[in-house]
């Protein structure tokens, strides 16, 4: 690939128009002044590999990609990194220059820097977190706790197979609770994460029992539509921090960003603004 050639990125799923990645990554190119387009991709599953082949020969220099790929681009890929192996699923893909692809996952590296952005002084290890869901965003979010020195955590999902499925992967420091006994793990944690689309819009709500939330706790919720999710009001009204799912999916984009256009972007208030179209 020519060197002049403007560098291009961009965002692959099925669907892909809801995606605000292009939002994301556009405010960053402009406000930085950098060369370069991100753009939105839906591609059917069909598809999938005669596009990620393409799309360096076009000038791509990379993309992220969403539902329902992120589990087959792993076997696209020459190059998979530790965490995008351990999650079993990929959300960045880089197209180095010698012509290979490089497979990562940020998810877990988002919600992490989503928690200490968003909260004064929240220690991973100061006691236990209680995590709501079994799904793929579920292990990204369990592998980083884990990595950042979380001690325990408890693990609920409505079907309990699932969890059990991720406690035999994570280890010993999982503890698997039944779905009727959500709400009292949220009484015992530290942190407490709901990884389900529950409470989201268009979805059912959360039918956990909430009381148990108290002052000291920080509680966040992966959704981020709508920003202020139930379970995130009832945390506000008992004196907890809480931490919405917007900020991951602005910190999850950083690495990628880098690698793509060649310098680090920050997460601000004024990108938030800009993402949720203030």
């Amino acid at each position: 690939m020519s060197e002049n050639r403007i560098p291009l990125a961009g965002v692959i799923g099925d669907p892909i128009e809801h995606s605000l990645s292009p939002r994301l990554h556009g405010y960053w190119l402009k406000t930085m002044g950098l060369p370069g387009h991100y753009i939105p991709m839906r591609v059917v599953a069909n598809d999938l590999e005669e596009v990620i082949r393409t799309l360096p020969k076009a000038g791509f220099v990379g993309c992220n990609v969403t539902i329902p790929h992120k589990e087959r681009v792993l076997q696209l890929a020459d190059l998979v990194t530790d965490r995008a192996a351990l999650m079993g699923a990929a959300n960045t893909l880089i197209f180095r220059k010698d012509g290979k692809i490089h497979a990562d996952n940020t998810d877990g590296y988002g919600f992490i820097e989503n928690l200490r952005q968003g909260t004064e002084g929240w220690d991973p290890k100061a006691g236990p977190a209680a995590v709501l869901g079994a799904g793929g965003a579920s292990r990204a979010v369990i592998a980083a706790l884990l990595e950042v020195g979380v001690p325990e955590i408890f693990l609920a999902n409505r079907t309990r197979t699932r969890a059990e499925a991720l406690r035999i992967e994570f280890g010993t420091r999982i503890t698997v609770v039944d779905w009727v006994q959500a709400g009292n793990i949220i009484d015992e944690a530290v942190t407490v994460v709901n990884t389900t689309s529950l409470g989201m819009v268009g979805n059912p709500e959360l039918r956990v029992p909430l009381d148990g939330l108290k002052p000291g706790q920080v509680v966040t919720d992966i959704v981020y539509a709508p920003l202020k999710t139930p379970l995130l009001e009832a945390a506000e009204q008992a004196g907890c921090q809480i931490v919405d799912g917007l900020g991951m999916l602005l910190h999850q984009a950083v690495p990628g960003f880098e690698r793509w256009f060649g310098q680090r972007p920050e997460v601000t208030e004024e990108l938030r603004n800009a993402v949720l179209g203030q």
